[in-house]
């Protein structure tokens, strides 16, 4: 959560004048380990995270325990309405945030447009702990800006992505729920509100202590619900805590964002309807034995569906392949991730991406699509 209270515009007109204060607390933050300075920030490892207090929606007093991985929270005075805008978000951060930026190899003062190849590698992961008392999330935010930023840009315009690991309490994101997915290995409700920017937030239906994902996975879904855009320009990927009541005890662990990983599955459901879980594999085996090639189902829903294809080597390694298929007729790929697409009407044809290509004997490596028309509960594939 940026500088600002989420519901109010006289609180977000106000937390807009605060923020330009911010910079300089941000800039002469002390080297102390404890920080309850209001927008008090220490740079970690090496300057390549920035560690925040952020309490911008109280006066009471907030502090943060910084550590060579994260921050505690050592302090949370005050409560609001869990009918309105959180107390804070204390974070970590990598990217530039309110003019204050890290020194990193990712993002870069200028933001880093999702349609540049090296969006897709961005990954993240955090490791959280939680009291047993309070109202609160535990949430990644994630910020977009609709053209190229500047180092200086303080309120991004674009999109604010939010990922919530867990909550306590009775609150819930801005806006409406909006749908049901399925993303990086667990089950979550899609949030749609706008405060003058797109609020896109996927709340997991079980809490989780701990989460390690691809950008690109959650921002796909975004943009297939036509909520963001690829020509956006990411800015900023945050880790953190917005509490209502209490909040001491909430602890980042451990934080990390990287890039040249190999990118998880990234399934992409339809806009306006959940798909029905219910896999239906079909292995085929390469006729040199080299390779299979194994389809499931994920879902379907009116016009459309989502699939995988699990690509597994057999007794020796594989150095690339190609899967290769035929689609029921009036059915064609919409779009495909972790492997490089030749597809055209009903023949399916995906080869490897560079990340992808090389597998161990016995090792495996899945890619996914989006597809439109008929689905098809199983599909006859070669792999070579």
């Amino acid at each position: 959560m940026g500088r600002r209270p989420r519901l109010l515009a006289l609180s977000l007109a106000l937390s807009a004048l605060l923020g330009l204060s911010a910079i300089a607390t941000a800039q002469s933050a002390a080297a102390d380990t404890e920080i309850c300075d209001q927008y008090g920030s220490q740079a970690i490892a090496g300057g390549r995270y920035v560690v925040q207090n952020n309490r911008w929606g109280i006066s009471e007093p907030q502090c943060i325990s910084v550590t060579d991985r994260g921050f505690r929270v050592t302090r949370a005075d005050g409560s609001t309405s869990t009918s309105g805008a959180p107390k804070s978000y204390p974070s970590v951060f990598l990217g530039c945030h309110y003019g204050t930026c890290t020194s990193n190899d990712v993002i870069g003062p200028n933001g880093l447009q999702a349609s540049d190849p090296r969006f897709a590698q961005v990954r993240t992961s955090v490791s959280m702990t939680y009291p047993a008392s309070g109202t609160y999330d535990a949430a990644y935010d994630i910020w977009f800006h609709r053209s190229r930023p500047s180092a200086s840009t303080a309120q991004n315009d674009g999109a604010e992505l939010m990922v919530w690991l867990n909550k306590a309490g009775p609150i819930q994101p801005i806006g409406s729920r909006v749908a049901t997915v399925s993303l990086a290995g667990g089950t979550w409700d899609v949030w749609f509100g706008n405060t003058g920017w797109n609020v896109i937030s996927y709340v997991r239906t079980q809490g989780t202590g701990s989460l390690d994902f691809n950008v690109k996975t959650f921002w796909d879904d975004v943009v297939a619900r036509g909520y963001g855009s690829n020509a956006w320009y990411l800015t900023s990927i945050q880790a953190g805590f917005e509490p209502w009541v209490g909040g001491t005890g909430l602890a980042v662990t451990d934080f990390s964002v990287t890039t040249g990983s190999s990118p998880t599955t990234n399934p992409t459901t339809n806009p306006t309807t959940n798909p029905t879980t219910n896999p239906t594999t079909n292995p085929t085996t390469n006729p040199s034995g080299s390779c299979t090639a194994s389809y499931a189902l994920v879902g379907s829903w009116q016009g459309g569906f989502q699939a995988t294809v699990t690509v597994k080597a057999g007794s020796a390694p594989v150095n690339g392949w190609t899967v290769r298929g035929t689609l029921p007729s009036g059915a064609g790929v919409q779009s495909l991730w972790n492997g490089r697409s030749s597809s055209a009407g009903s023949s399916l044809v995906v080869a490897n991406e560079g990340y992808n290509g090389s597998l161990g004997a016995g090792a495996s490596t899945t890619f996914g699509f989006v597809g439109s028309g008929p689905a098809p509960t199983s599909l006859a594939l070669t792999c070579a």
